[in-house]
Protein backbone atom coordinates (compact mmCIF):
# COMPACT_ATOMS: atom_id res chain seq x y z
CA UNK A 1 0.00 0.00 0.00
CA UNK A 2 1.16 3.55 -0.86
CA UNK A 3 1.89 5.49 2.86
CA UNK A 4 0.98 9.37 2.19
CA UNK A 5 4.54 9.74 2.85
CA UNK A 6 5.85 8.04 -0.13
CA UNK A 7 2.66 9.52 -2.39
CA UNK A 8 2.95 11.96 -5.31
CA UNK A 9 1.89 15.43 -6.16
CA UNK A 10 -0.48 14.33 -8.44
CA UNK A 11 -2.12 11.58 -5.68
CA UNK A 12 -2.11 14.39 -3.22
CA UNK A 13 -4.03 16.58 -5.44
CA UNK A 14 -7.75 16.48 -4.93
CA UNK A 15 -8.13 16.32 -8.71
CA UNK A 16 -6.83 13.40 -9.14
CA UNK A 17 -9.61 11.05 -6.81
CA UNK A 18 -12.13 13.38 -9.18
CA UNK A 19 -9.85 11.09 -12.32
CA UNK A 20 -9.85 7.85 -10.40
CA UNK A 21 -13.64 8.17 -9.89
CA UNK A 22 -13.99 9.07 -13.26
CA UNK A 23 -16.30 11.75 -11.73
CA UNK A 24 -18.76 13.88 -14.16
CA UNK A 25 -19.10 16.70 -12.19
CA UNK A 26 -15.54 17.56 -12.56
CA UNK A 27 -16.05 18.33 -15.75
CA UNK A 28 -15.31 21.76 -17.21
CA UNK A 29 -13.59 21.97 -13.90
CA UNK A 30 -10.15 21.08 -15.09
CA UNK A 31 -8.58 18.46 -17.71
CA UNK A 32 -5.23 16.65 -16.88
CA UNK A 33 -2.66 16.06 -19.74
CA UNK A 34 -1.01 12.54 -19.98
CA UNK A 35 3.20 13.34 -20.63
CA UNK A 36 3.41 9.93 -22.09
CA UNK A 37 0.82 10.36 -24.87
CA UNK A 38 0.66 13.96 -25.31
CA UNK A 39 -3.13 14.05 -25.07
CA UNK A 40 -5.27 15.45 -22.17
CA UNK A 41 -8.70 14.14 -21.05
CA UNK A 42 -11.87 15.08 -19.00
CA UNK A 43 -11.65 14.05 -15.56
CA UNK A 44 -14.94 11.54 -16.69
CA UNK A 45 -12.86 9.97 -19.56
CA UNK A 46 -13.13 6.13 -19.56
CA UNK A 47 -9.52 6.00 -20.92
CA UNK A 48 -7.21 3.66 -19.38
CA UNK A 49 -6.12 5.58 -16.38
CA UNK A 50 -2.52 6.71 -16.55
CA UNK A 51 -0.07 6.69 -14.25
CA UNK A 52 0.21 9.66 -11.40
CA UNK A 53 3.79 10.56 -11.78
CA UNK A 54 2.75 11.23 -15.87
CA UNK A 55 -0.20 13.18 -15.23
CA UNK A 56 -0.62 17.09 -14.93
CA UNK A 57 -3.38 19.12 -14.41
CA UNK A 58 -5.10 22.15 -16.65
CA UNK A 59 -7.91 24.92 -15.47
CA UNK A 60 -9.02 24.64 -19.14
CA UNK A 61 -8.63 22.05 -22.83
CA UNK A 62 -7.32 25.50 -23.68
CA UNK A 63 -4.02 25.61 -21.20
CA UNK A 64 -3.43 21.99 -22.37
CA UNK A 65 -3.38 23.09 -25.86
CA UNK A 66 -1.01 25.97 -25.13
CA UNK A 67 1.17 23.43 -23.03
CA UNK A 68 1.40 21.08 -26.77
CA UNK A 69 -1.05 18.78 -25.67
CA UNK A 70 -4.12 16.98 -28.00
CA UNK A 71 -7.91 16.38 -27.43
CA UNK A 72 -8.48 12.54 -27.58
CA UNK A 73 -10.65 11.83 -30.08
CA UNK A 74 -13.30 11.08 -27.35
CA UNK A 75 -12.36 14.65 -25.23
CA UNK A 76 -12.23 16.16 -28.95
CA UNK A 77 -16.27 14.97 -29.37
CA UNK A 78 -16.65 16.00 -25.79
CA UNK A 79 -15.40 19.40 -25.92
CA UNK A 80 -17.31 19.68 -29.11
CA UNK A 81 -20.83 18.28 -27.22
CA UNK A 82 -19.96 20.24 -24.42
CA UNK A 83 -19.24 23.53 -26.20
CA UNK A 84 -23.06 23.51 -27.83
CA UNK A 85 -23.92 22.56 -24.49
CA UNK A 86 -22.62 25.53 -22.66
CA UNK A 87 -23.51 28.13 -26.07
CA UNK A 88 -27.21 26.47 -25.21
CA UNK A 89 -27.27 26.96 -21.67
CA UNK A 90 -25.79 30.71 -21.57
CA UNK A 91 -28.36 31.81 -24.46
CA UNK A 92 -31.17 30.52 -22.34
CA UNK A 93 -29.63 32.83 -19.33
CA UNK A 94 -29.27 35.70 -21.67
CA UNK A 95 -32.76 35.26 -22.61
CA UNK A 96 -33.87 35.45 -18.71
CA UNK A 97 -31.67 38.42 -17.88
CA UNK A 98 -33.08 40.37 -20.58
CA UNK A 99 -36.98 39.18 -20.13
CA UNK A 100 -36.48 39.53 -16.45
CA UNK A 101 -38.28 42.32 -14.31
CA UNK A 102 -35.53 42.25 -12.17
CA UNK A 103 -32.19 41.49 -12.51
CA UNK A 104 -31.57 38.06 -11.48
CA UNK A 105 -29.12 37.04 -9.09
CA UNK A 106 -26.08 35.04 -10.26
CA UNK A 107 -27.69 32.37 -7.33
CA UNK A 108 -30.67 32.26 -9.29
CA UNK A 109 -29.49 32.17 -12.84
CA UNK A 110 -26.78 29.05 -11.96
CA UNK A 111 -29.53 27.17 -10.05
CA UNK A 112 -31.51 27.61 -13.29
CA UNK A 113 -28.73 26.38 -15.34
CA UNK A 114 -28.13 23.17 -13.04
CA UNK A 115 -24.71 24.41 -12.53
CA UNK A 116 -22.92 26.08 -9.22
CA UNK A 117 -22.19 29.59 -8.88
CA UNK A 118 -18.30 29.23 -9.78
CA UNK A 119 -19.06 26.67 -12.73
CA UNK A 120 -22.09 28.84 -14.19
CA UNK A 121 -19.92 32.36 -13.62
CA UNK A 122 -16.97 31.02 -15.71
CA UNK A 123 -19.30 29.30 -18.42
CA UNK A 124 -21.23 32.82 -18.84
CA UNK A 125 -17.95 35.07 -19.25
CA UNK A 126 -16.15 32.24 -21.59
CA UNK A 127 -18.92 32.34 -24.16
CA UNK A 128 -20.15 35.94 -23.73
CA UNK A 129 -16.58 36.95 -22.90
CA UNK A 130 -18.74 39.09 -20.17
CA UNK A 131 -19.68 38.50 -16.38
CA UNK A 132 -23.29 37.94 -16.00
CA UNK A 133 -23.14 41.39 -14.42
CA UNK A 134 -21.64 43.07 -17.21
CA UNK A 135 -24.16 41.53 -19.54
CA UNK A 136 -27.04 43.17 -17.77
CA UNK A 137 -25.48 46.17 -17.60
CA UNK A 138 -24.82 46.45 -21.68
CA UNK A 139 -28.92 44.62 -22.22
CA UNK A 140 -29.93 47.81 -20.39
CA UNK A 141 -27.77 50.36 -21.79
CA UNK A 142 -28.76 49.22 -25.18
CA UNK A 143 -32.59 49.60 -23.91
CA UNK A 144 -32.06 53.31 -22.73
CA UNK A 145 -29.72 54.30 -25.26
CA UNK A 146 -32.68 52.92 -28.26
CA UNK A 147 -35.67 54.19 -26.37
CA UNK A 148 -33.92 57.68 -25.47
CA UNK A 149 -32.83 57.85 -29.04
CA UNK A 150 -36.78 57.07 -29.97
CA UNK A 151 -37.75 60.30 -28.66
CA UNK A 152 -39.20 58.46 -25.21
CA UNK A 153 -39.40 59.82 -21.98
CA UNK A 154 -36.03 59.35 -19.15
CA UNK A 155 -39.00 57.70 -17.16
CA UNK A 156 -40.64 55.39 -19.94
CA UNK A 157 -36.56 54.18 -21.12
CA UNK A 158 -35.74 53.69 -17.27
CA UNK A 159 -38.43 51.68 -16.65
CA UNK A 160 -38.24 49.60 -20.18
CA UNK A 161 -34.67 48.75 -18.94
CA UNK A 162 -35.42 47.56 -15.80
CA UNK A 163 -34.59 49.88 -13.11
CA UNK A 164 -37.20 50.04 -10.58
CA UNK A 165 -36.56 54.01 -9.21
CA UNK A 166 -35.41 56.99 -10.73
CA UNK A 167 -32.32 56.99 -7.93
CA UNK A 168 -30.74 53.87 -9.22
CA UNK A 169 -31.24 54.78 -12.55
CA UNK A 170 -29.86 58.29 -12.08
CA UNK A 171 -27.00 56.26 -9.86
CA UNK A 172 -26.18 54.13 -13.11
CA UNK A 173 -26.95 56.83 -16.11
CA UNK A 174 -23.39 58.02 -16.24
CA UNK A 175 -22.03 54.56 -16.58
CA UNK A 176 -24.33 53.63 -19.05
CA UNK A 177 -24.93 56.68 -21.47
CA UNK A 178 -21.20 58.72 -20.58
CA UNK A 179 -23.69 61.46 -19.77
CA UNK A 180 -26.97 62.63 -18.50
CA UNK A 181 -29.63 60.65 -19.57
CA UNK A 182 -31.36 64.14 -21.11
CA UNK A 183 -28.13 65.31 -22.66
CA UNK A 184 -27.97 61.65 -24.66
CA UNK A 185 -31.43 61.93 -25.97
CA UNK A 186 -30.30 65.42 -27.20
CA UNK A 187 -27.62 63.71 -29.00
CA UNK A 188 -25.27 64.82 -26.80
CA UNK A 189 -26.34 68.29 -25.59
CA UNK A 190 -24.75 70.22 -22.56
CA UNK A 191 -21.79 67.45 -22.67
CA UNK A 192 -18.24 69.24 -23.01
CA UNK A 193 -15.36 67.14 -25.13
CA UNK A 194 -12.07 68.53 -25.60
CA UNK A 195 -10.44 67.47 -29.07
CA UNK A 196 -6.95 68.97 -30.56
CA UNK A 197 -5.59 67.92 -33.90
CA UNK A 198 -1.69 67.31 -34.63
CA UNK A 199 0.59 65.36 -36.94
CA UNK A 200 2.79 62.84 -36.97
CA UNK A 201 4.54 60.58 -39.26
CA UNK A 202 1.26 58.98 -40.62
CA UNK A 203 -0.54 62.23 -41.19
CA UNK A 204 -3.12 64.04 -39.72
CA UNK A 205 -4.34 63.07 -35.69
CA UNK A 206 -7.66 63.76 -33.28
CA UNK A 207 -7.52 63.15 -29.92
CA UNK A 208 -10.60 64.08 -28.21
CA UNK A 209 -11.69 63.87 -24.51
CA UNK A 210 -15.26 63.49 -22.31
CA UNK A 211 -15.24 64.10 -18.84
CA UNK A 212 -14.82 59.68 -18.72
CA UNK A 213 -11.76 59.46 -21.23
CA UNK A 214 -10.87 59.45 -24.10
CA UNK A 215 -13.07 59.22 -26.69
CA UNK A 216 -12.05 59.26 -29.92
CA UNK A 217 -8.74 58.99 -31.95
CA UNK A 218 -8.95 59.56 -35.32
CA UNK A 219 -6.21 59.10 -38.18
CA UNK A 220 -6.66 60.49 -42.02
CA UNK A 221 -4.89 63.24 -44.74
CA UNK A 222 -6.93 66.29 -43.66
CA UNK A 223 -7.29 67.44 -40.03
CA UNK A 224 -10.66 69.19 -41.42
CA UNK A 225 -12.35 66.01 -42.48
CA UNK A 226 -11.60 64.59 -38.77
CA UNK A 227 -13.01 67.26 -37.09
CA UNK A 228 -16.10 66.88 -39.15
CA UNK A 229 -15.99 62.83 -38.22
CA UNK A 230 -15.71 64.04 -34.57
CA UNK A 231 -18.83 66.51 -34.69
CA UNK A 232 -20.88 63.52 -36.59
CA UNK A 233 -20.17 60.86 -34.26
CA UNK A 234 -21.32 63.80 -30.79
CA UNK A 235 -23.37 65.80 -32.86
CA UNK A 236 -24.90 68.65 -30.10
CA UNK A 237 -21.74 67.82 -27.97
CA UNK A 238 -19.79 70.83 -26.97
CA UNK A 239 -16.76 70.41 -28.82
CA UNK A 240 -13.78 72.68 -27.33
CA UNK A 241 -10.55 73.20 -28.55
CA UNK A 242 -7.77 71.98 -26.48
CA UNK A 243 -5.10 73.99 -24.34
CA UNK A 244 -1.80 73.56 -23.99
CA UNK A 245 -2.54 70.85 -21.32
CA UNK A 246 -4.59 68.82 -23.17
CA UNK A 247 -2.33 69.16 -26.42
CA UNK A 248 0.09 67.31 -24.57
CA UNK A 249 -1.84 64.04 -24.57
CA UNK A 250 -1.95 64.70 -27.91
CA UNK A 251 1.71 64.41 -27.84
CA UNK A 252 1.41 61.27 -25.72
CA UNK A 253 -0.92 59.57 -28.61
CA UNK A 254 1.81 60.38 -31.15
CA UNK A 255 4.49 59.60 -28.90
CA UNK A 256 3.09 55.86 -28.59
CA UNK A 257 2.62 56.10 -32.76
CA UNK A 258 6.01 56.76 -33.24
CA UNK A 259 7.76 54.44 -30.82
CA UNK A 260 5.38 52.02 -29.54
CA UNK A 261 7.90 50.74 -26.77
CA UNK A 262 6.77 53.58 -24.54
CA UNK A 263 2.99 52.08 -24.06
CA UNK A 264 -0.30 53.97 -23.82
CA UNK A 265 -2.22 53.76 -20.54
CA UNK A 266 -5.20 56.40 -21.27
CA UNK A 267 -8.64 56.67 -19.50
CA UNK A 268 -10.73 55.44 -22.44
CA UNK A 269 -14.45 56.30 -22.82
CA UNK A 270 -15.61 53.78 -25.07
CA UNK A 271 -19.16 53.33 -26.25
CA UNK A 272 -19.95 50.26 -28.11
CA UNK A 273 -22.74 47.82 -28.31
CA UNK A 274 -22.18 44.82 -25.81
CA UNK A 275 -20.44 42.73 -28.71
CA UNK A 276 -18.30 45.29 -29.98
CA UNK A 277 -17.51 46.12 -26.76
CA UNK A 278 -16.08 42.43 -26.13
CA UNK A 279 -14.42 42.44 -29.26
CA UNK A 280 -12.54 45.61 -28.18
CA UNK A 281 -11.57 44.65 -25.25
CA UNK A 282 -10.29 41.15 -27.00
CA UNK A 283 -8.19 43.85 -28.93
CA UNK A 284 -6.72 45.33 -26.49
CA UNK A 285 -5.48 42.03 -24.84
CA UNK A 286 -2.95 41.66 -27.96
CA UNK A 287 0.16 42.13 -27.33
CA UNK A 288 2.25 44.93 -28.98
CA UNK A 289 4.30 42.98 -31.48
CA UNK A 290 1.79 40.42 -31.92
CA UNK A 291 -1.37 39.88 -34.30
CA UNK A 292 -4.73 37.94 -34.54
CA UNK A 293 -6.97 36.91 -36.93
CA UNK A 294 -10.55 38.00 -37.29
CA UNK A 295 -11.59 34.22 -36.88
CA UNK A 296 -9.89 34.11 -33.75
CA UNK A 297 -10.91 37.07 -32.02
CA UNK A 298 -14.44 35.49 -32.82
CA UNK A 299 -13.22 32.52 -30.53
CA UNK A 300 -11.95 34.05 -27.84
CA UNK A 301 -15.15 36.19 -27.58
CA UNK A 302 -16.79 32.70 -27.59
CA UNK A 303 -18.87 33.39 -31.01
CA UNK A 304 -16.52 31.60 -33.66
CA UNK A 305 -19.04 31.96 -36.51
CA UNK A 306 -19.53 36.06 -35.99
CA UNK A 307 -16.12 36.24 -38.31
CA UNK A 308 -17.53 39.02 -40.11
CA UNK A 309 -19.33 41.04 -37.10
CA UNK A 310 -15.77 41.06 -35.61
CA UNK A 311 -14.67 42.32 -38.56
CA UNK A 312 -17.32 44.80 -38.48
CA UNK A 313 -16.70 45.77 -35.11
CA UNK A 314 -13.12 46.38 -35.87
CA UNK A 315 -14.39 49.34 -38.72
CA UNK A 316 -16.48 50.56 -36.08
CA UNK A 317 -13.88 51.39 -33.59
CA UNK A 318 -13.01 54.84 -33.07
CA UNK A 319 -9.94 54.75 -30.65
CA UNK A 320 -6.95 54.13 -33.42
CA UNK A 321 -3.88 52.84 -31.35
CA UNK A 322 -5.70 52.38 -28.14
CA UNK A 323 -8.02 49.76 -28.86
CA UNK A 324 -5.00 48.46 -31.39
CA UNK A 325 -7.30 46.68 -34.12
CA UNK A 326 -4.37 46.90 -36.64
CA UNK A 327 -3.42 43.80 -35.04
CA UNK A 328 -5.94 42.05 -36.71
CA UNK A 329 -5.24 40.48 -40.36
CA UNK A 330 -6.72 37.68 -42.18
CA UNK A 331 -6.23 33.90 -41.61
CA UNK A 332 -3.75 33.83 -43.95
CA UNK A 333 -1.85 36.54 -42.21
CA UNK A 334 -2.21 39.18 -45.07
CA UNK A 335 -3.40 42.79 -44.27
CA UNK A 336 -7.47 43.48 -44.98
CA UNK A 337 -9.09 46.56 -44.66
CA UNK A 338 -8.34 48.92 -41.69
CA UNK A 339 -10.38 52.05 -40.92
CA UNK A 340 -7.79 54.34 -41.65
CA UNK A 341 -5.65 53.35 -44.57
CA UNK A 342 -4.13 49.36 -45.22
CA UNK A 343 -0.88 51.64 -45.04
CA UNK A 344 -1.37 52.95 -42.08
CA UNK A 345 -1.70 49.78 -40.67
CA UNK A 346 1.51 48.11 -42.02
CA UNK A 347 3.50 50.93 -40.77
CA UNK A 348 1.66 50.28 -37.13
CA UNK A 349 2.88 46.65 -36.98
CA UNK A 350 6.14 47.02 -38.45
CA UNK A 351 6.68 49.51 -35.69
CA UNK A 352 5.33 47.12 -33.38
CA UNK A 353 7.88 44.47 -34.26
CA UNK A 354 11.16 46.19 -34.34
Amino acid sequence: MTTHSTKTATEIDPRWAAVVARDPAADGQFVYGVKTTGIYCRPSSLARLPKPQNVEFFDTPELAQAAGYRPSKRAAKDQSDVTAQHAATVAAACRHIESAENLPTLNELAESAGLSSFHFHRVFKAVTGLTPKGYATAHRSRKVRERLMEGGSVTDALYDAGFNSNSRFYEAADHLLGMKPGDYRAEGHNTDIRFAVGQCSLGAILVAQSARGVCAILLGDDPHQLVCDLQDKFRRANLIGADHEFEQLVAQVVGFIEAPAVGLDLPLDVRGTAFQERVWQALREIPAGSTASYAEIAQRIGSPKAVRAVAQACGANSLAVAIPCHRVVRSDGNLSGYRWGVERKRQLLERETR
